[in-house]
C-alpha cells in the first residue's frame, strides 16, 4: 500500500487567521474557471459573451454553490446533527458540502442572472458547464488533504491508511482522487474538446450531467458510505447513487433532445 502523505489542513496560520486548504480550493477552481471562461470569450467573440459577462456568471455561480453545497449538505447528509448545532452550519471551513447541492444552488443563481441579461437558461450552461469540472478537481484533492471521505477496505497496491480514527487503520480506496480524476481531469477534457465546436442547445448541458453522473456513480461503488447513513439497500446503494441516478436520466435526455431539435 502507499503511506498517506500527512499534509496540514491549514495552509496558512497568521495569528488566530487560519488559511485551510479546503478554502484555497474553492478559490483556485473559482479563478480557474474564471480564466477558461474569459478566454473562451475573447476567442469566440461571435457568441456575445464579454469579460464583464464573465465576471457576473461567475459571481452568480460561486455565491450559488457556496450556499448550495451547504444547504445541501445539512438536508442530504447529517440534517439531525445539524438541527441539535445550528451554529455548526456556518462553519464550511471545517467541510462539509455537497455537490448536488452546490449543482442546485448554482444552477439557480445562473437562471437568476439569466434573466437579468435576458439570455437562455441552457445557452449559459452550455458556456459555463467546460468550466465546472476545475472547481471539482479542486474541491477533491481538499477532501484528499483533510482525509475525508476515504473509500472502502482495499487490497490494492495504492490502497492508504488514513490517519482519522474512524477510517479504522485499515487501507482504503483513495476515492477523492478518483473523483478528482475522473469528475475533475477527464470531465473537463472531454466537455472542453466537445464544446470547442458549435453543439446543439442542451448539449453541453446534457453532456456533463450524464458525465458526471456515471464518473460519481462508479466511484460510489468504492467509496465508504458516510457512517451515519451506510448503505441504503442491497449492501451497495448508498445515497451518492440516488442523488446521481437524476443527473444521468436528465443528462441522457438532454442529450437526446438537443440532437433531435437540431434534426
Amino acid at each position: 500500500m502507499l503511506t498517506y502523505p500527512q499534509i496540514d489542513p491549514i495552509a496558512l496560520a497568521l495569528g488566530p487567521l487560519k488559511i485551510r486548504w479546503y478554502g484555497i480550493s474553492y478559490v483556485a477552481g473559482i479563478l480557474l474557471a474564471w480564466w477558461l471562461l474569459r478566454y473562451r470569450a475573447l476567442k469566440h467573440p461571435q457568441q456575445g459573451w464579454t469579460s464583464d459577462h464573465v465576471g457576473d456568471l461567475i459571481f452568480y455561480g460561486a455565491v450559488g454553490l457556496i450556499i448550495g453545497g451547504r444547504i445541501g449538505s445539512v438536508l442530504f447528509y447529517n440534517l439531525p446533527y445539524y438541527l441539535a448545532n445550528p451554529f455548526d452550519i456556518l462553519k464550511i471551513w471545517q467541510g462539509g458540502m455537497s455537490f448536488h447541492g452546490g449543482l442546485i444552488g448554482g444552477l439557480l443563481a445562473v437562471w437568476i442572472y439569466g434573466n437579468k441579461i435576458n439570455r437562455g437558461f441552457f445557452e449559459i450552461t452550455d458556456f459555463m458547464a467546460p468550466a465546472v469540472p476545475v472547481g471539482l478537481f479542486f474541491g477533491r484533492i481538499a477532501n484528499f488533504i483533510n482525509g475525508e471521505l476515504w473509500g472502502a477496505p482495499s487490497t490494492l497496491p495504492w490502497a492508504m491508511v488514513f490517519p482519522d480514527p474512524n477510517a479504522g487503520g485499515i487501507p482504503r480506496h483513495p476515492s477523492q482522487l478518483y473523483e478528482a480524476l475522473l469528475e475533475g481531469l477527464v470531465l473537463f477534457v472531454i466537455l472542453w474538446l466537445y464544446s470547442a465546436k458549435p453543439r446543439p442547445t442542451m448539449a453541453v448541458s446534457g453532456l456533463y450531467l450524464l458525465g458526471y453522473g456515471v464518473f460519481r456513480s462508479a466511484v460510489e461503488f468504492v467509496r465508504e458510505p458516510d457512517a451515519h447513513i451506510g448503505y441504503l439497500s442491497f449492501n451497495w446503494l448508498t445515497m451518492g447513487h440516488i442523488l446521481t441516478l437524476p443527473m444521468i436520466i436528465l443528462g441522457a435526455a438532454l442529450l437526446l433532445l438537443a440532437y433531435r431539435k437540431k434534426t
